[in-house]
């Protein structure tokens, strides 16, 4: 194809391809020719433009297909806009030659069409550069439209459409001419014709004046008359035209008004007078005749007014639907807003028409045509604001309306006809009402709190309306405003409950009070707050009593039994908590509806009559609808005994509605209603019951299921159904959830949704029943089929159809059969049959359905069979029924049996689809065929592989040759074209000549399908686009896809839109910058509100005006993806379009009434300019919602993240600053952060109030540590006091939910906790803020009671937290907090308990003797007790399930029995800072407070611990003990994987704390069964967390259980029970424990019963995560990943010095061990203590043999030493119970020791030779009856040589230091071998030649160490030996040199000594001349020196 790249035709080349592929190589030709010529000067053209006007006037004239003769029209345009216009009218002319050839053959249709568009775009293009032309062309054009057929009339009028945009106002004179043809094409019977004639008359509009003036009736008529037969795209082009022709008579008006069009003059009448302006009034009757009359004339007479149009035509209405929203569209949101009010009544006016509402459904139709027009109009194009003040519209009209009516019984009959009609206006506006406030949220509020509105009361007062559909709309909308406002529920509830209760006696007010009350009821799940719990008792009660009293009055009977069930069924939408305590009452309630046997079934039928039916009927349907919402929202409940008592009086309605049919026929067809609705609630109920719960009742179930299906009423055909979904079909959706989709209930006629039910619940038994049945079914199916006549035996077929796909699904799912073969026979036959039935939505079902029976049956013969017959009937039939049919009956069995079931076919099946989708003269049959070829496509994988080429060659094909008036082919082929893509998949990147082409083949297509004009195949190029992208990115050019994209994110088609933010979501994942790049051009300032942000600011903008869930979720992931990837390079973008969003709100109104100024001041600029200002002034961009002003705060914290991840340098100002000019960073924006913040936190709505709360505290997270270089000592959040204060009061007031109140508290922590605040004073502002907030504690619940008990326990404990996490920073920073000592013992890890630098913090606050304690101190006494109490309730809402007896009966302190499942998930975020903070009040002085139980003062018995607890361990201060020490535990042990970090060193650290207090320790004793558990439960913590924080937290916590029991039995010798040297010879009796507070040395040390032993597994396992080589058990893996990529790239292990540290305590720990036991219990330990110790020094020691540096020095090897030290001298290796086995296992010890050293280098490594050398050292002082052993003396000795004569200096310095310490530290017997083997060589390397001159430090050390050492040689030598004179003189006799030097040093002594003594003389004698001058008076200071 590159061949085809050149400016003209390169011919050669196009002549050498073959035919077929001609018609690709000049449209790539084409389309390279329109992307030069666009770009290209007149210079670069003017050589070949001759050449390219013929080569495009000759392929003009080769039957060019309609993309190509676009792209040939559109380049010869722009060739002559370029170049010359030399041959202009020379190439018009050959066009105009080729119209008026009378050849009207098929063949030279193409050519003639190619024409006509090339003249089209001439004329669009260059305009008047046509001069007079215009008139002939558009003469042959209308001529030839009168005999043209469907494709030539829709080009020409889409070139008359172009003639009239390019050439404007210079054709007035043919417009007329144009228009009376052109109306006639507005009614033609193709439809494409009527589109285009719609867009052509809507060009004319701009230009032709009489269109709307003269012409306007009759345009408004031609209209209306469009409208009918039409299709979707019809309606939208016609609406547009009418909707702008309504719109140009305002715009006109206001033009004439105000006289701005001076240089125009007004068009006049055929008198010569100018026209009148159409009004406001007339324009919007104009539309209103047209939705009440639809097109009838406007002449006919009154009297057809009056009777009303039964037959009115239902496209018209909906098209004019559509052309009200075009108008208010096109005169824009300010004209709107100016003209409310008028909009509104006149809107609400017309559903309230009788004409509007003839029928039932009639009226329910219109009323979806008004909320359409309100929906589209308010509730898109108004900002907040306006919103609000169209709610206030609202309820004027809804009050007004109210009033209006007289509910006196005596003018009932006068009123009753118009109340009737009122009801419409009234639902309509009520449903605006509710979706305007659930858009609005929380600030609706302020409308609801507007005393002089009354919202609440207008729409209560529509609650006693006569009709139900006004009243079900008025409780609908408040359950939208309590949706929106949950304050609002409560309040509501008890209204509604009192109303019940005072207007017991009128049904109207029962019925509405008791809907309202169940909406709002079913409001309460979605509000995050809840109800109070007892309000769910105290309306089953009210139910309750309905119900009771039905029977009394029989006026009131039906009334109170619906309204007494609706009731009871919203309650079980509160969920388990409230139902399970009703659960008893409502089996008795069913229990009693229904018969309770079949004796007394038989009875009732003989009594009673039509009325008493009537409410029986209506009680049990109530009663079914009550089990159904129970089932739905309270699965749980079900268990198998509740099932069984559901069964009976499901059964007995079964049986009733079995035998009902006699007694419809006895008492009447009006019970025919209520049966259907007790049908209709069993089967829903059916539904959710397990499948398997009714097999005994199966027979009667089916034969109840066919019934629906055997009698199809009118009610029930084709279709009839679709949009007439209305509230009062189904009043039960008032509490049930609305799918997303939905802006307001709208459940199907009775009829209808009971066959659809059916449907559903025969595909739930289908898979269930016997093989007999399934056949009886099937051939009753075939039955019914056949009996039914015409259009009746559609509706039964598609019924049918519906349940038996519902069957199959459900074979399907539960992988069953389909049965026998008779049963595969008889389905088999039903659904070839409807394979060739006229309707297509029956075919369609129909191959569904074939594929599904293929699929079940899963036999390949079969499958085969299926296949052949299609095969055979499509090779044969040529009728379009046939051939449709049987396509998708071939696509459907490959796509259910799948690629590799049906591959035998796949050749055949392909060929004939293929085939058929060539078929030109049916398009029908070519769209069936391609979407069942995508089908095969899709399914086929790697199989279809070998059909690609051939599928895409004639995709491409018809894409190029079909009509771009057949949509839906092309829709198809763009299916198709995706399935082929994914076909191929990633092979698409690779550069193979095939796939080079297929490649380009798919470009090429997707590059027609986007040129297409219909937004559906657009839609499917985008896809196809995407999916290219993803497997080939390198070959999808992003310059030009980028900007189509953006454009279509403006189209007015939501598919479209879709399709272009998937891909955009797509792209900006990998690419997001190139994205943007791209997309900058398209965007320009006048787009709206954030256009110069772009493409983000767009996707921004859209979030204001979509309502489609998943297109704004992507939306959302597209922003996400752009921020993560740009965001932190592009700070000041981002952070300024999220600050323009946020804070838009207060600005919008200095814009508006800027705006208004400027218009004033304007008012005579020209017409220009007036044009100008008025795109902008009647236009204006959506203000933000409050949902869009949410997201924005989310990515103001993603931003915050991103930098995070970053750059360190975006929270470091001072580095910021210095890069400024090389980057942006975050912290150079902080003010901006806190003012979005601040925004946010005090906006009105709460969901943005919580979002400002998160970002305030993330920014005090991350910037609190930030320094102000300014001014230094100083941080840069300390200018920010005030705003932090500001944003954080109005959370704390009392209207204020409890979450924001919550969220507020952490923020309170945060901010107090992070030492910003210097000044105690700057502090107390938020700090007043919580002590305020401790008042809430002392109430059971919250003063207001709105919300439920859960959120009163969620306000608490988050003040209890806040002051928690203060509290714990206050301890920190007063060195208060044991555990953090510990944990800054780590250099890697910073504890998340504890601020960096806390001395740092807080050091203003102790300079002036102030502290934050200081701030907490007064509080703290209440804030101990409430914490202790708050960690019982949690601990007791710990306890399993089984021991929910032991629950307090009153409920906890903060939480109450009924909502104590709602309360957990705020314990389990709030508890482990309780848990910390109480631990630290108890370790500094918590406990000795509470010592003594008798101690508790009166006062104290109030608070809420008291309460809650009676002592049980003796003191109250055990008791606290006991509760955190089991809390800790209980979390600790817990099997919960997803423990948080946090919350298990919370635990540890708490342990810790309460372990520093020696009472604690001492209590801790009582019960060594504890202490064995606490170090299993460390065991577990260390194996199970890699966290360094808790593994040295648990070996601390382990120290200290070892020093509990040190102290222990000191205690016990200090007493006099024991003593140091423990008696062995005690029998078992005296070993056990005489009392609990004293313990023994273990004797005895058993796993699960020692301490000791438990102490050792602890240290094991975190010496085995350490050093795995120590793990026994190796098919077990300890270490860690980070570990593991810990070891170093030698192999070896080497540790940081946290890790080292670690392996250092823990065997630091074990040196207690041995004293904890027996002399014979430390027997049984000291083998593990040195195999692990041993075990260490080998891991340890390890390096690399080229590894010079020596190891010894670090902490876990000096570690092992001392622990070797210790052992060598414990008291035990010297006892005689116990010395031998000592010896024994020290000699074991030292034996592997000296083995290590034996062992040669292996694998490149070795042992260090300091370290083996230190540990021998350590028996040879300590052990010498061991060393003695020649076995050890001579390795030891060699290992010393070795040692001394290593190559490193520095072994050799640390060996020379070793033997001395030896030399005078070992017994002599034992020191003399050493002496003698190692003495000699360093007296010999004394005299070495190197030693004299010594090159570094380490010589000189050695040098110098080993002459001390010889030194101290000398001092042990004998006395009479430690004189050498003669060896001396004989010495210096051999070195004259060394004589010199020391005869040299003494002299030097001599003389340094001589001098000295002179100074000090002289230094004497100045004392004594000092002293004879003194003064005579004396100083009485006595100066000392210490």
């Amino acid at each position: 194809m590159e061949l085809s790249h050149s400016l003209t035709l390169n011919e050669e080349a196009y002549n050498q391809i073959p035919e077929q592929k001609r018609p690709v190589f000049v449209f790539e030709w084409l389309r390279f020719l329109d992307k030069v010529l666009g770009a290209a000067q007149k210079s670069d053209i003017k050589g070949c433009q001759k050449k390219l006007v013929e080569q495009l006037t000759a392929h003009m004239q080769h039957s060019p297909g309609p993309p190509t003769r676009k792209l040939i029209a559109r380049c010869m345009a722009t060739l002559f806009s370029v170049g010359d216009t030399f041959l202009l009218f020379e190439t018009v002319n050959k066009c105009n030659d080729i119209l008026k050839n009378k050849d009207d053959s098929p063949s030279f249709l193409p050519t003639k069409l190619a024409a006509i568009s090339v003249v089209g775009s001439m004329y669009e293009q260059l305009g008047r550069m046509m001069g007079r032309s215009y008139e002939e062309t558009v003469q042959i054009l209308l001529k030839s439209l009168r005999n043209a057929e469907s494709q030539m009339r829709i080009e020409i009028m889409i070139t008359l459409e172009k003639v009239c945009a390019g050439m404007g106002n210079a054709i007035s004179n043919v417009h007329k001419e144009i228009y009376k043809s052109v109306r006639v094409c507005l009614s033609d019977r193709v439809m494409s014709v009527r589109v285009a004639a719609s867009n052509c008359l809507l060009e004319m509009l701009k230009h032709a004046p009489f269109l709307y003036t003269t012409e306007l009736e009759s345009m408004a008529s031609l209209c209306f008359r469009g409208f009918e037969g039409s299709t979707y795209e019809v309606r939208c082009a016609v609406a547009n035209l009418l909707g702008n022709l309504i719109a140009q008579t305002q715009l006109y008006q206001q033009a004439n008004g105000k006289s701005l069009a001076a240089t125009q003059t007004l068009p006049s009448s055929s008198s010569g007078n100018k026209l009148r302006p159409t009004s406001l009034d007339e324009a919007l009757g104009i539309l209103m005749s047209g939705f009440l009359r639809g097109g009838a004339s406007f002449l006919k007479g009154t009297g057809e007014m009056i009777k009303g149009s039964s037959g009115l035509n239902r496209e018209v209405r909906v098209g004019v639907t559509h052309a009200y929203v075009i108008f208010i569209q096109t005169m824009g949101s300010v004209w709107l807003e100016r003209n409310m009010q008028t909009f509104l009544v006149h809107i609400l006016d017309l559903v309230a028409n009788p004409k509007a509402a003839s029928s039932h459904v009639d009226a329910v139709y219109s009323r979806k045509c008004i909320n359409f027009i309100l929906r589209s109009i308010v509730g898109k194009m108004l900002g907040e604001k306006a919103q609000s003040s169209a709610c206030k519209e609202l309820i004027h009209i809804v009050a007004k309306q109210m009033n209006s009516i007289d509910f006196n019984p005596e003018n009932a009959k006068d009123a009753n006809q118009e109340t009737l009609f009122s009801q419409h206006l009234l639902v309509c506006a009520l449903q605006e009402l509710g979706s305007l406030t659930i858009g609005l949220g929380t600030t609706a509020q302020n409308l609801l709190s507007d005393q002089s509105l009354n919202f609440i009361d207008a729409v209560c007062a529509v609650l006693v309306h006569p009709c139900l559909a006004a009243r079900l709309a008025a409780a609908w909308c408040l359950r939208c405003v309590c949706v929106a406002v949950p304050s609002q529920i409560t309040p509501l509830i008890d209204r509604f409950l009192d109303a019940i209760e005072k207007m017991r006696s009128s049904p109207d007010a029962i019925s509405g009070y008791s809907g309202a009350l169940a909406a709002v009821v079913g409001s309460v799940k979605y509000s995050p707050l809840g109800v109070p719990h007892t309000k769910g008792k105290i309306i089953f009660n009210t139910a309750e009593e309905l119900l009771r009293t039905a029977s009394q009055n029989s006026r009131l009977s039906l009334n109170r039994t619906q309204s007494g069930w609706l009731l009871i069924g919203s309650i079980m939408t509160l969920g388990v908590p409230v139902v399970k305590g009703l659960l008893p009452r409502m089996l008795l309630l069913w229990r009693n509806a229904f018969p309770r046997s079949t004796k007394e079934l038989e009875s009732e039928k003989a009594r009673g009559d039509a009325f008493t039916w009537q409410v029986t009927l209506e009680g049990r349907a109530g009663a079914l609808s009550v089990m159904h919402s129970f089932l739905l929202n309270c699965g749980e409940l079900l268990t198998d005994d509740i099932t069984r008592r559901l069964l009976t009086p499901i059964e007995s309605a079964l049986a009733m509605l079995i035998n009902i049919s006699p007694i419809i026929k006895s008492y009447g067809q009006h019970l025919k209603a209520p049966a259907a609705m007790v049908r209709l609630r069993l089967y829903e109920t059916l539904t959710l019951l397990p499948s398997n719960s009714l097999e005994s009742s199966y027979t009667h179930l089916l034969r109840m299921l066919m019934e629906p299906n055997r009698k199809a009423d009118d009610h029930l055909q084709p279709n009839s159904a679709s949009g007439s979904g209305a509230l009062e079909h189904d009043p039960c959706c008032l509490y049930r959830p609305l799918s997303k989709s939905e802006q307001c209930p709208g459940p199907l006629p009775l009829g209808v949704t009971v066959i659809d039910t059916s449907a559903m619940l025969f595909g739930n038994i289908f898979s269930r029943v016997s093989n007999k049945h399934r056949l009886q079914m099937l051939d009753h199916f075939g039955e019914c089929i056949k009996h039914a006549k015409s259009q009746r035996q559609e509706a039964v077929q598609m019924n049918i159809f519906t349940a038996l796909l519902c069957g199959l699904k459900g074979l399907t799912e539960s992988k069953s059969s389909i049965g026998q073969e008779d049963v595969r026979k008889s389905a088999t036959t039903l659904i070839i049959n409807a394979l060739v039935s006229t309707n297509p939505i029956l075919r369609c079902a129909a191959g569904e359905a074939l594929g599904r029976i293929a699929q079940v049956v899963g036999d390949s013969r079969f499958t085969a069979e299926l296949a052949q017959t299609s095969f055979d009937r499509l090779k044969s039939a040529r009728d379009v029924v046939t051939r449709t049919g049987h396509s998708l009956a071939l696509g459907c069995l490959h796509r259910y049996v799948g690629g590799m079931g049906s591959s035998q076919h796949l050749n055949t099946s392909v060929s004939i689809l293929l085939a058929l989708a060539q078929d030109g003269s049916s398009p029908v049959v070519q769209v069936w065929s391609l979407y069942a070829l995508s089908l095969i496509a899709d399914s086929g994988g790697p199989m279809f592989r070998g059909y690609i080429e051939p599928a895409l060659s004639s995709g491409l094909k018809l894409l190029l040759t079909v009509p771009q008036s057949h949509v839906d082919v092309h829709q198809c082929i763009g299916r198709v074209l995706a399935a082929l893509i994914t076909t191929i998949g990633p092979e698409l990147q690779g550069n193979a000549t095939s796939i080079c082409s297929v490649r380009s083949n798919f470009l090429c297509a997707c590059a027609v399908m986007q040129a297409h004009s219909d937004p559906l195949v657009q839609a499917e190029a985008t896809g196809c686009l995407q999916q290219l992208h993803l497997f080939a990115p390198r070959h999808v050019i992003l310059s030009t896809l980028v900007p189509t994209l953006c454009r279509n994110l403006s189209s007015n088609y939501l598919v479209l839109r879709k399709a272009a933010i998937s891909c955009l979501r797509q792209l900006t994942t990998r690419e997001a910058k190139e994205v943007t790049e791209h997309a900058i051009s398209i965007f320009t300032d006048d787009d709206g509100l954030l256009s110069e942000y772009g493409l983000m600011g767009m996707l921004f903008a859209m979030l204001d005006t979509e309502s489609d869930p998943e297109m704004i979720k992507n939306i959302h992931d597209t922003i996400v993806s752009m921020l993560q990837m740009l965001a932190a390079d592009n700070l000041s973008q981002w952070l300024s379009m999220c600050k323009r969003v946020l804070t838009v709100a207060s600005e919008s109104e200095m814009a508006a009434e800027g705006l208004k100024i400027e218009s004033e001041a304007d008012e005579d600029d020209d017409n220009a300019e007036f044009h100008t200002d008025e795109s902008t002034q009647t236009h204006p961009a959506v203000q933000p919602r409050w949902m869009t002003r949410v997201f924005a705060a989310e990515c103001v914290r993603r931003i915050i993240t991103t930098c995070e991840q970053g750059n360190a340098k975006h929270f470091d100002l001072i580095a910021a600053k210095d890069l400024h000019n090389r980057g942006d960073y975050l912290v150079l924006h902080l003010s901006d952060l806190i003012r979005m913040s601040f925004m946010a936190a005090t906006s009105d709505s709460d969901q943005l109030r919580l979002e400002g709360l998160k970002t305030l505290q993330e920014i005090i997270d991350k910037f609190a540590r930030v320094p102000e270089p300014e001014f230094p000592g100083h941080l840069l959040l300390e200018q920010f006091q005030a705003q932090v204060g500001a944003a954080l009061r109005p959370a704390f007031a009392t209207e204020t939910p409890s979450h924001v109140t919550a969220a507020a508290c952490e923020v309170c922590s945060a901010w107090i906790g992070s030492g910003v605040a210097r000044d105690l004073n700057d502090l107390r502002r938020v700090h007043q803020l919580l002590v305020q907030s401790l008042s809430k504690l002392q109430t059971k619940t919250n003063s207001t009671q709105l919300y439920n008990e859960s959120m009163t326990t969620l306000e608490k404990l988050s003040i209890l937290k806040a002051w928690a996490q203060v509290y714990i920073v206050a301890m920190l920073s007063n060195g208060s907090s044991p555990a953090n000592h510990v944990l800054k013992k780590l250099k890697s890890v910073q504890n998340s308990f504890s601020a960096p630098s806390d001395d740092e913090i807080f050091e203003d606050y102790e300079s002036r003797g102030e502290s934050l304690l200081s701030l907490v101190q007064p509080e703290l006494e209440n804030l101990s007790r409430n914490w202790l109490a708050a960690l019982r309730d949690y601990a007791l809402l710990s306890l399993p399930p089984e021991y929910s007896s032991q629950l307090p009966h009153d409920g906890g302190a903060f939480s109450t029995p009924d909502t104590i499942n709602s309360s957990k998930p705020h314990y389990q975020s709030s508890w482990p800072q309780i848990l910390y903070a109480a631990s630290l009040w108890l370790n500094s002085g918590g406990f000795e407070l509470g010592l003594k139980p008798t101690t508790t003062s009166e006062n104290d018995m109030n608070n809420s611990e008291a309460k809650t607890q009676t002592i049980s361990h003796g003191s109250l201060s055990a008791d606290r003990f006991h509760l955190i020490f089991g809390i800790c535990m209980e979390s600790l042990c817990s099997t919960r994987s997803n423990e948080k970090l946090d919350c298990v060193i919370a635990c540890l650290q708490s342990l810790y704390t309460i372990f520093d207090s020696k009472w604690a320790r001492t209590t801790m004793n009582k019960d060594k069964e504890l202490l064995i558990e606490l170090c299993n439960v460390l065991y577990r913590q260390i194996l199970t967390r890699d966290s360094l924080e808790v593994q040295l937290l648990s070996i601390e916590i382990m120290k200290q259980s070892i020093l509990i029991a040190k102290e222990s039995l000191e205690r016990n010798v200090k007493d006099g029970n024991g003593n140091e040297n423990v008696d062995d010879n005690r029998n078992e009796n005296e070993e056990k424990e005489e009392d609990e507070d004293k313990e023994e040395a273990e004797h005895n040390v058993e796993p699960g019963k020692s301490h000791v032993y438990a102490v050792l597994e602890v240290t094991l396992c975190l010496l085995a995560r350490h050093c795995p080589e120590l793990n026994p058990s190796q098919t077990t893996r300890l270490t860690s990943d980070k570990m593991m990529s810990s070891q170093s790239s030698n192999g070896n292990f080497r540790l940081n010095d946290d890790n080292n540290m670690l392996v250092a305590f823990a065997l630091h720990a074990m040196e207690d061990l041995p004293s904890l036991c027996t002399a014979e219990g430390s027997v049984k330990i000291l083998p593990t203590i040195l195999y692990l110790t041993t075990g260490v020094i080998q891991e340890m020691a390890t390096k690399s043999i080229h590894d010079s540096t020596i190891v010894a020095n670090c902490a876990s090897i000096q570690a092992a030493l001392h622990l070797l030290k210790t052992l060598t001298t414990h008291k035990y290796s010297n006892d005689d119970k116990s010395c031998d086995e000592w010896r024994k296992f020290l000699q074991s010890a030292l034996a592997k020791i000296i083995d290590l050293t034996k062992t040669g280098p292996k694998d490149d490594k070795k042992l260090d030779e300091v370290t083996m050398m230190l540990a021998i050292a350590v028996f040879i002082l300590h052990t010498p009856k061991i060393v003695m052993m020649p076995t050890f003396q001579y390795p030891s000795i060699n290992l010393f040589r070795q040692c001394f004569q290593s190559d490193s200096n520095l072994v050799r310095l640390k060996c020379v230091q070793t033997v001395k310490s030896i030399f005078l530290n070992a017994e002599l017997k034992v020191a003399t071998p050493y002496i003698h083997a190692i003495a000699p060589r360093i007296i010999e390397n004394l005299f070495a030649d190197n030693t004299k001159t010594p090159k570094d430090e380490i010589e000189l050390a050695l040098v110098l160490e080993s002459i001390t050492t010889v030194d101290s040689l000398i001092t042990l030598a004998e006395p009479q030996n430690q004189t050498f004179r003669d060896e001396f003189k004989s010495l210096m006799s051999q070195s004259p040199e060394l004589r010199m030097k020391l005869e040299s040093a003494v002299r030097n002594q001599q003389q340094a000594a001589s001098i000295q003594k002179t100074s000090l003389e002289t230094e004497a004698e100045n004392k004594t001349s000092v002293q004879a001058q003194q003064p005579s008076i004396k100083l009485k200071t006595k100066f000392e020196f210490s």
